[in-house]
Parts: C-alpha cells; sequence; structure tokens
C-alpha cells in the first residue's frame, strides 16, 4: 500500500496540475484582463484571500496569486509540509472554479448549488450559535447503494447537521426524490472533487464575518476553524489520492475524515477513522468530533428536525391548505391555574386532515394552556412566536405568519404518513415542555377547526393580543428598570455583545426585550443577564456607566464603550448575523439600509456583502450599523441624529415590511403622513444621483436637517 504522504503529495499534484490547465486554457481564451469573481460575495475568492491574503479582480491577478500558491506545493520536508501541501491543493481547487465563473456566471444552471453566497454564510449565523445546527459533514463519492446513500443523508439532517453533497452520491439522492437543498440543509454542491473549493470558502468566510479573522493570519484561520466549525467529512470507498490530499487540508483545518476505504488507507487517531460499516458512520463521525445531539422524542410519523425549518411546500404537493387570509386562524398561549390543566392533553375540535378533501383551503386555530410556579404572563408571546419554529420542524409541514394569519401548508407525503392535527399537538406539548421546562409545569393543546367555534376563539385571542400590545406600547427604554445583554453569538463571535432593551432588539431580529428577559428568567446563568442603567451618561446617544460596565467585561476587553442611539459615536458591534445592515450615505447626508435577502445594488455603490463587510466580527465602525428589521420603526434609531428620518433608501420588499409601524413613528416624530413613500428604493434609484432627484421631488425631511459629516 502507498504511504500516506506519498498519496497527499501525488494527489495534490494531480489537483495542481489541473489547475493551471483550466487556467492556462481560461486565459488564452478569455485574456488576462477577463474579470474573475464569485457571484454574492465581498470577499472575493476566499480560499486565496484567507491563505495568500491576495485580491483577485481578474485572470491575470489570478494567475498570479497561483504561482504563490505553488510554492506551498513543496515535497519535503515531508512532515512539515503535508498540510499545507493539503491547503494548497484547496487553493488549486478554488483555481478551477474559478476559471469556470470567468466563463459564466452561472456555470451549474441549478443542477448544482456551486458558489454559496455571502448571505447564506449569515443565514447559518444564528442557528449555528444556538446549536439548531450542531455541525457540517461533507459526504463525497456515492454510497453502496442508493436506499444508505439516503439514509446516511437523512440521518444527518434529522440531527441537525448540515449537509454538503459531492460527486455520484448527488445522484444517488436525485434518484430517490429525496428534497434538497440550502433551506433543508442538503446541498448537492457539485459533481466533481474540486467543487470542495466552495465549501473551504464558506468556512473562511464565516471566519471573516464572524470572527473579524483578517485574509493572510493562517494560524488565526487554523485556531478558528478547529474550535468553532464543527464539522467532518464521509468518504465512500475508493478513496483517490486527489481526494486524500483534500482529506489533509480538511484535517489541517480541524475536520476529521471518515471512510470504509480499508485496502487503500492508512489509520490516523482522531483525524483518520476507517469504519467498514456506514451505518456506524453518524455516531463515528459525532464522537469525532465531540458533537453532542439534544434529542426531544416526539411521537409523530414524519421527521422532525430543524433542518426542515425552510422545507417549502409547493401547491401541487399539498394535501392541506390553512389559510389564514380566507379563514379564521389563530395561535394562542395562555397562562392557566394549575387545576384547570390535565398534562398532555390534546384535544381536536373540528375535523380532522382526513375529513377534508385534498387540497381544500381552511381555517385553523391552536391554544397551548400552560401553568407553573414561576410562568408569567410576559412569556406568553415568546411561545407563540416559537410555533413557527416548532411547527416547521416538522417533516412536509410549512409554517408562515404570526398571531391571527397564519399560513400552514400540509404535504401529501406527511398525510401518506399518518400526519394528523394530534400531531400538532404532540409537537407543542413536547417543544413547550422541553424548551420551557424551568417554568412549565403542565401543558394541554386544543386545536380548532370547526368554523364557529374557532370564531368564537379568534375573537377571544383578538382580546388578548390586543391587551398585549396595549402594555407592550407604553414600554419604553425609559419605563423598564433593566436593560439586558445577549452573548449567544460569541461561540462565533468572541468579541460581539448586543444590548437589548424595549426599542432595539438584538442585531439578528430572534431577540426582544421580552425574549431577553424570558431567557434570563428560564436560564439565569446563560446568554442573557441584566443590565443595570442606574449612572446615566447621556441618555440622547444612549450612553450609561453601568452597560459600558457590562459591555467591557462581556466583550473581554475589547470594547470600552457603545452608545446605544448612534450610528456615529461607538455604534453597538455587530457579529454577522444582523438582518439588515445600515451606512451613512454622504450626498444625501442620510443612510441607506438594505436587508440580507437583497441580492442588487445600493446608492452607496454596494451590495449587501460589500456593506456587511464593513462591520461585524465585534468591532465598531461608525457610519455603518447591523440591527434587526423591526429596529427601523424604532423612535430609537439612529435618535442622535435625528432618528429614521434619516432613512433615504431601502429594498421595496423591506419599505413594505417596516410601513405600518414606520409611518405612525415618522408622523408622530415629524408631523409627516405616509413617510415611507418619501423613501427612495431600487424601483426608482439605484444611483446617488436618482435617488436625490427623488427625495428632492418628494420632500424628504433629511434635506432640511443638519449635515452628519
Amino acid at each position: 500500500m502507498k504511504k500516506l504522504f506519498d498519496r497527499v503529495f501525488d494527489g495534490a499534484d494531480e489537483m495542481y496540475a489541473l489547475a493551471q490547465k483550466t487556467l492556462d486554457e481560461t486565459i488564452a481564451e478569455l485574456g488576462e484582463s477577463a474579470p474573475v469573481a464569485m457571484p454574492n460575495t465581498a470577499y472575493g475568492l476566499a480560499t486565496i484571500s484567507a491563505y495568500l491574503a491576495k485580491q483577485v479582480n481578474n485572470l491575470g491577478d489570478l494567475k498570479a496569486a497561483f504561482e504563490e500558491a505553488k510554492t506551498w506545493n513543496v515535497h519535503e520536508p515531508r512532515l512539515t509540509n503535508i498540510f499545507n501541501m493539503g491547503k494548497g491543493t484547496f487553493m488549486a481547487a478554488e483555481v478551477i472554479e474559478a476559471c469556470k465563473y470567468a466563463k459564466d456566471p452561472d456555470p451549474y444552471k441549478g443542477e448544482y448549488h456551486g458558489h454559496l453566497s455571502d448571505a447564506e454564510v449569515r443565514e447559518l449565523g444564528v442557528p449555528l450559535v444556538t446549536d439548531d445546527i450542531p455541525g457540517f459533514v461533507v459526504i463525497y463519492n456515492p454510497a453502496p447503494s442508493d436506499e444508505e446513500a439516503v439514509e446516511l443523508v437523512k440521518g444527518y439532517q434529522t440531527r441537525g447537521i448540515f449537509v454538503f453533497l459531492l460527486g455520484g452520491v448527488i445522484d444517488q439522492v436525485k434518484r430517490q426524490g429525496m428534497n434538497f437543498g440550502f433551506n433543508v440543509r442538503v446541498v448537492a454542491v457539485g459533481p466533481d472533487i474540486w467543487q470542495v473549493a466552495h465549501i473551504i470558502s464558506f468556512v473562511y468566510r464565516a471566519a471573516m464575518i464572524f470572527g473579524a479573522v483578517q485574509p493572510g493570519d493562517k494560524w488565526e484561520f487554523d485556531d478558528y476553524t478547529y474550535y468553532r466549525i464543527h464539522a467532518f467529512v464521509n468518504v465512500f470507498d475508493p478513496v483517490t489520492d486527489i481526494v486524500v490530499a483534500c482529506g489533509a487540508g480538511a484535517i489541517a483545518m480541524g475536520f476529521p475524515v471518515i471512510t470504509d476505504d480499508e485496502k487503500d488507507m492508512w489509520r490516523v487517531p482522531k483525524s483518520i477513522l476507517i469504519q467498514k460499516d456506514t451505518k456506524d458512520w453518524i455516531e463515528t463521525s459525532l464522537e469525532a468530533r465531540d458533537i453532542k445531539i439534544k434529542i426531544t422524542n416526539i411521537d409523530i410519523p414524519v421527521a422532525f428536525s430543524t433542518a426542515f425549518e425552510g422545507e417549502i411546500v409547493r401547491k401541487n404537493d399539498m394535501r392541506l391548505d390553512i389559510d389564514g387570509s380566507k379563514y379564521d386562524t389563530f395561535e394562542l398561549v395562555r397562562t392557566a391555574e394549575s387545576h384547570l390543566i390535565e398534562d398532555h392533553r390534546i384535544e381536536l375540535i373540528g375535523k380532522d386532515i382526513d375529513e377534508f378533501e385534498e387540497g381544500e383551503s381552511i381555517g385553523f386555530g391552536m391554544i397551548a394552556e400552560v401553568c407553573g410556579k414561576d410562568m408569567q404572563s410576559d412569556f406568553e408571546p415568546v411561545f407563540e412566536r416559537n410555533f413557527h419554529n416548532f411547527i416547521n420542524c416538522i417533516e412536509g409541514v410549512m409554517h408562515t405568519g404570526q398571531r391571527d394569519v397564519l399560513r400552514i401548508r400540509i404535504a401529501k407525503s406527511a398525510f401518506d404518513a399518518g400526519f394528523r392535527f394530534q400531531h400538532i399537538g404532540e409537537v407543542l406539548y413536547a417543544k413547550i415542555k422541553s424548551e420551557y421546562e424551568a417554568v412549565v409545569d403542565k401543558c394541554q393543546v386544543t386545536l380548532i377547526t370547526d368554523p364557529e367555534k374557532l370564531h368564537e376563539a379568534r375573537l377571544e385571542a383578538k382580546k388578548v393580543y390586543d391587551k398585549r400590545d396595549e402594555r407592550l406600547g407604553t414600554m419604553t427604554d425609559e419605563t423598564v428598570e433593566v436593560f439586558y445583554n445577549c452573548i449567544l453569538c460569541q461561540s462565533f463571535s468572541p468579541a460581539h455583545v448586543c444590548i437589548v432593551t424595549p426599542e432595539r432588539l438584538g442585531l439578528c431580529g430572534a431577540v426582544s426585550w421580552l425574549d431577553a428577559k424570558a431567557t434570563n428568567q428560564l436560564n439565569p446563568t446563560g446568554p442573557c443577564q441584566i443590565v443595570t442603567k442606574d449612572r446615566v451618561v447621556d441618555e440622547n446617544i444612549g450612553i450609561w456607566e453601568d452597560v459600558n460596565e457590562n459591555v467591557f467585561k462581556c466583550s473581554h476587553g475589547n470594547l470600552e464603550q457603545v452608545t446605544l442611539y448612534s450610528i456615529m459615536v461607538d455604534p453597538m458591534t455587530s457579529c454577522g448575523c444582523f438582518e439588515c445592515i445600515c451606512g451613512i450615505e454622504p450626498f444625501s447626508q442620510g443612510v441607506v439600509i438594505v436587508n440580507r435577502e437583497h441580492q442588487g445594488m445600493t446608492p452607496l455603490g454596494m451590495s449587501f456583502p460589500e456593506m456587511a463587510s464593513m462591520t461585524g466580527g465585534g468591532v465598531q465602525t461608525p457610519g455603518f450599523m447591523g440591527h434587526g428589521k423591526q429596529f427601523i420603526s424604532s423612535r430609537k434609531f439612529m435618535k442622535a441624529e435625528g432618528g429614521p428620518g434619516r432613512i433615504v433608501w431601502m429594498p421595496k420588499e423591506l419599505k413594505d415590511l417596516v410601513r405600518p409601524k414606520l409611518d405612525p413613528v415618522a408622523k408622530e416624530l415629524y408631523g409627516i403622513d405616509d413617510f415611507t413613500d418619501k423613501i427612495a428604493d431600487e424601483t426608482v434609484a439605484e444611483e446617488a444621483e436618482a435617488m436625490m432627484d427623488f427625495l428632492s421631488e418628494n420632500g424628504h425631511p433629511v434635506l432640511e436637517m443638519e449635515p452628519l459629516i
């Protein structure tokens, strides 16, 4: 059997030779001045940037970078260079893929995913830090059978592991009709081993986005990937030399390789694990990366996993449609006396799924009644908002909306597996009891489809919502005694700290003041701690001595001061998973806001990834700020600089989302009706000059404000 080091060197030589051939042919066809860029990223060719600190803009730059990458292809001394050879193999793979994108900005035409965007990296920020995604697996080569391939992929998926597929296993999954895509966390990256470049790029951009690791800082990248990216590799027999070379790079990053190839592979403790029985791969892999999976046993006939949260049930695949735009719908959590609740009682009032016609639209209501000596009414909306996540984790069920405007689709596949309304009740019961065990002693669930009783129950639910809104409407930063911090993202962004107030939710959009309060009550030593606000320095700009002390302590000394209401002076830091990014626009002296979903340009001449690259990783960047969508309509949004009246441009989709709350706030602050209509969007302007014309024509208030800079 060939020695392991020789296999790495031979495989690296093979990848380098292919990269050289591909680069020479591409330059001959397009010329050295032809641009090179991966789509929807501000980090260029991330692997080359990480290792060489080089920016590649055209094929000439790529040629020069590859010449430097070749210096990593040194066979002696063997022990010193084997890991560098693995990383060099990744750079060579990136050269091959970069040439492909230079020829065609969409080379895979939807058949494979290829490059992963910055927005996709950021989208995983919250589930990574909450362990909804406990790790990543890369699976290469076809399994012994199609059924075994699907069993392995499904096994990881149901455990929440994000799955990247390369090579022949993709065809096996497709033949079995398995649903895959980024939204269900099973990504078919590409048919060849060199598409591994897109996975490595994804990992290194996570280090740059969340960890603020700088290009060229090789040791910091290794440290970040080893301790913060819990990944591993599964390779089916046969393992070729070029795959072994890629494996050396993976091991250098801290990612062990598990294979069933006994005849050609060497065992290396903790790095290369040979497991002949592929049915044991999942447990072997999780143990190798020390990943602990928390399993909640729920008695339902379909899979339950966070991997299904993004699953889409299309009309042709739908068995039943719960439509809140046409019928009564609602979801409600209610605190009750203990003697009124029978634990684990699940009651359906009305017809079940199998009693409706296929494709029928109906109304539906859900009531979870809970009790516990530490239960508070403030926790009820927190529980309710999580109904969306709980129900979306059911394979074959899609949930959108909240409160009394819901849309739930149940797939034919789930129905055929035996799924009924009782199982929604089982999910709500199990998740409420497990997630909130510190405050919930008993829980019972009532589900309603009977139209008359549903209408009555919805009216009662509306009264509860109105009462809550009345209370929350009077809750401001001034009326509460304490704020809370949130350091949940520090597992990926060690220096970042969010300060959460009633009028400023966490920048991820997922943590409100009530959420933070509930988190603290449920786990007093957890990620959300009380922050006092007794020693005010400047309430207009948002400075408190005790807030600064907390930020200094929790950022491990990286931050000395933050202001809660300013974008120009010591703004709050960002981790990288923010919903929106806001930046100063110099011509209008206002701010441009863009949300993560928007892929176009802004009047700043930058896209979301480019704007987002200006901040993140716990770094303060005056003039740029990450924030949640709902903060846009807060009276505290940029209060120090004049408030939301500074907003001059947003994507139309974002404008429509925030309009119902932003317009009343603008009316109160500036006496302006329909303020949102005065904000430019991509339908009228993507350049500063056209935006300024629009602002002037519509009398935008920013034109009367004092200059920011």
